[in-house]
C-alpha cells in the first residue's frame, strides 16, 4: 500500500479517536500498513485494553537513529458548528479540513506516507516511529510508550515531536499540573450562614488565590523570557456549586491549572495551594463545621521541555528548516517525556497551533509540502 501524505490523511482523519473514545481502529489500520511495507511494530496498551500506543523501527536498529513522535487522539467536535464532515477530510481554497487535520495528524500521515521512501533509502541510521493515545488529556499515554522505548530501543540521537509549528524550531515549552479541588461545606438557611459554611464562597476565595499568585509571578516576570506571557500562569477553567439563592451552598468543585516557565515547577505552586488549604482555609471552616473541608485530586501533568545547549535535535531540525529563530511556546507537548528520559527532544511540524481544538480545524496543503521537504531531508541525512 502506498499512500500519498494527503491520501494517509484522509485515512487517519476517518478515524474518529476522541479522547474519550478508543483509538484501536486507527492504531490497527497503522499496524497493519507498516506491516504491509515489512516494518514490525509494537503496541503498549492502557490498563483497559482499549487504547494503544504503538512503536516501530523503520531501518537497522543501530543507535543515532531519529524518533518522529506524534499522538493519534483527538479533542471532541461536541457543541462546534463544522462546514463539513470533520471526520471527512475536505479541501477548500488550498486547505484540508477535518479534525485533527493540523492537531497533529498531519504530521503522523507524512510520517507514515514516507516509510517507503525510508525503506528504499537504505538508511543507516534508522526512524523510530512513535505514536500515542490521550495525549490530549495530559500526555498520559505517551509515558508508558517512552519508558519502554527507553528500555528496548537503541539510544537515538534525536525526537522530533511533530506538533503544528509552522515546520519552525520549538526547543522549549511550559510544563504543567491540573488538580481538581472540591470544597465541602455545612449547609444552612441563609438567614443564619454564621452557622453553615458556604462551599460557593470558600471555593471563590481559592479560586482568588490562584490569580493572586499569577499576579505576583507577573510582578517578578523577567523582561527578557522569551514566554508570552513571560510567567507562570494559574487558571481555573470551571466552577459548579450551589443549588437555590437562599442556600448555603454544601458543595463546589473547579479545575485548577498551573502552566509554568522551564526554571519553576508546577508541582511547587500546586503545594503553595495544599499548604494554604490545609493552614488557612480549613482551619476557619471546621471552626463552625467539624466534617468541612476540601479535597484536591491530581488530574494531569506535562513535563516542560528545556532549551539545549547545543542540543543535537535542535541542531537537525536547524540544519533541515533552516530556521534559526529561538522558538518557545506556552502550551504543552510530549517532548518533555522524552527528554526526561535523556533524549536530545525537539519539536517541529506542519501547521498552525491557532487551528487546534477549533470547529472546521484545517492544515494548510503548503504546509504538509514543507513537512514533506523535511522528510526527504531527513531521509537523506540518515542514509549519508
Amino acid at each position: 500500500m502506498h499512500l500519498t501524505p494527503r491520501e494517509m490523511l484522509a485515512r487517519l482523519v476517518a478515524f474518529p479517536t476522541v479522547s474519550r473514545d478508543s483509538n484501536l481502529d486507527c492504531i490497527h489500520f497503522i499496524r497493519d500498513y507498516l506491516a504491509a511495507h515489512g516494518v514490525e511494530s509494537r503496541l503498549v496498551p492502557n490498563a483497559a485494553g482499549d487504547k494503544a500506543n504503538l512503536y516501530a523501527t523503520v531501518g537497522p536498529a543501530e543507535a543515532g537513529g531519529v524518533v518522529l513522535s506524534g499522538h493519534t487522539d483527538v479533542v471532541p467536535v461536541d457543541g462546534q458548528t463544522w462546514t463539513s464532515d470533520p471526520f471527512t477530510l475536505t479541501e477548500r481554497d488550498g486547505k484540508l479540513y477535518g479534525r485533527g487535520a493540523c492537531d497533529m495528524k498531519g504530521f503522523d500521515a507524512l510520517a507514515l506516507a514516507f516509510v517507503p521512501d525510508m525503506l528504499r533509502a537504505g538508511l543507516k541510521r534508522p526512524v523510530h516511529l512513535a505514536l500515542s493515545y490521550d495525549e490530549e488529556v495530559g500526555c498520559q499515554g505517551a509515558i508508558a510508550m517512552v519508558d519502554e522505548m527507553a528500555a528496548r530501543t537503541p539510544t537515538p540521537s534525536a525526537v522530533i515531536v511533530g506538533e503544528p509549528s509552522r515546520m519552525k524550531l520549538v526547543n522549549g515549552h511550559k510544563g504543567s499540573v491540573s488538580y481538581f479541588t472540591t470544597v465541602r461545606g455545612h449547609t444552612v438557611h441563609s438567614s443564619r450562614i454564621d452557622t453553615g459554611v458556604s462551599a460557593t464562597m470558600v471555593a471563590a476565595r481559592l479560586v482568588t488565590w490562584h490569580d493572586d499568585v499569577m499576579e505576583e509571578n507577573r510582578r517578578n516576570a523577567d523582561p527578557a523570557s522569551p514566554f508570552e506571557p513571560p510567567y507562570t500562569t494559574l487558571h481555573c477553567g470551571y466552577i459548579r456549586g450551589g443549588t437555590a439563592a437562599n442556600v448555603v451552598a454544601d458543595r463546589c468543585e473547579f479545575v485548577s491549572e498551573v502552566r509554568a516557565i522551564p526554571t519553576e515547577d508546577p508541582w511547587a505552586f500546586k503545594a503553595r495551594f495544599e499548604a494554604y488549604v490545609r493552614d488557612v482555609i480549613e482551619p476557619r471552616m471546621r471552626r463552625i463545621a467539624p466534617d468541612a473541608g476540601v479535597d484536591i485530586v491530581h488530574r494531569a501533568a506535562v513535563h516542560g521541555l528545556r532549551p539545549e545547549p547545543d542540543g543535537a535535535a535542535e541542531r537537525l531540525v536547524r540544519r533541515l528548516t533552516g530556521d534559526n529563530a529561538v522558538g518557545v511556546v506556552s502550551y504543552g507537548t510530549e517532548a518533555g517525556l522524552f527528554q526526561r528520559a535523556g533524549w536530545s527532544t525537539a519539536v517541529c511540524g506542519p501547521g498552525d497551533i491557532a487551528q487546534a481544538h477549533q470547529a472546521d480545524e484545517y492544515i494548510e496543503i503548503s504546509e504538509l509540502e514543507k513537512g514533506a521537504r523535511f522528510m526527504r531531508g531527513l531521509i537523506a541525512d540518515l542514509a549519508a
